[in-house]
């Protein structure tokens, strides 16, 4: 039986994945990594994002998890194969979920990811829409200032926000895309500007498709009276503990712990 979870992330993003898992599976023991020191992977080579992704295990596997969540739309796109390859236990990414919950969702067919520049290439949505139905067409566009925008607390009631917003997201205000997958766990903190610029299309939060699947992708775990937390840092950020407890509406960050990677 599963005791205790790992979860991570390049910094911020990977709370909106946490907040969502807490949500629907109370009671569970996790430890939360964010490597604010070295965000954004999204810009980062493969070789860059994998080597990131396997030093993140490492730390968590240090705390005793038994079971990890990618709670990153990059690494999950291109290092997740390493991951599994790698080490002997579950784990998990973004991608397989969320495109299940987009399926079941869109009624034209026309599915959008939003993503970063490393995950949009990678075209690890497209594939994984294509295994469920070949007959959905797939719109993908890279959104590489937005991680940067939210790590400094420009959210979506911010103009310059909204404005790129509506600079990334026009290839989409023609067409018959009904169905948006924020194919990075940090969108969702630009949930309301998103969706104020698309008002017709149905936003799928990666966070939420992998939490309410979780009881069926990890099997028994140990459940207690109260959810617990550990949050580890790989640099100190005001700004995560500020947006992390003004944003989220199911967990509340406390201390922070810093964390080391072994060279």
């Amino acid at each position: 039986m599963i005791s205790k979870i790992g979860i991570f992330d390049s910094g911020l993003g990977g709370l909106t994945v946490l907040n969502e898992v807490c949500k629907y599976n109370p009671g569970l023991s996790l430890v939360y990594l964010g490597d604010t020191a070295r965000v954004p992977y999204g810009s980062r080579s493969p070789q860059t994002i994998t080597r990131y992704a396997v030093e993140d295990v490492e730390n968590l596997l240090s705390h005793g998890v038994q079971a990890i969540l990618v709670a990153c739309g990059t690494v999950s796109a291109i290092a997740l194969p390493v991951l599994r390859e790698k080490y002997d236990v579950p784990i998990f990414g973004v991608i397989d979920t969320a495109c299940a919950g987009a399926a079941q969702t869109t009624k034209t067919g026309h599915i959008a990811v939003l993503g970063t520049q490393a995950t949009v290439a990678s075209c690890a949505y497209n594939r994984a829409l294509e295994a469920i139905a070949p007959d959905l067409r797939v719109t993908g566009l890279a959104c590489p200032l937005f991680v940067p925008l939210i790590e400094n607390s420009f959210l979506s009631d911010d103009p310059i926000t909204r404005l790129t917003c509506e600079r990334y997201l026009a290839p989409l205000r023609d067409t018959d895309a009904d169905t948006l997958i924020l194919g990075c766990t940090h969108y969702p903190f630009l949930t309301q500007a998103i969706s104020e610029t698309l008002p017709k299309v149905t936003l799928i939060n990666a966070g939420t498709a992998l939490a309410l699947a979780l009881p069926e992708l990890l099997g028994p775990v140990k459940k207690h009276d109260h959810t617990q937390i550990d949050f580890y840092l790989s640099d100190e950020d005001t700004g995560f503990l500020h947006i992390a407890n003004q944003f989220l509406d199911t967990v509340r960050v406390g201390e922070t712990r810093k964390a080391t990677f072994e060279t």
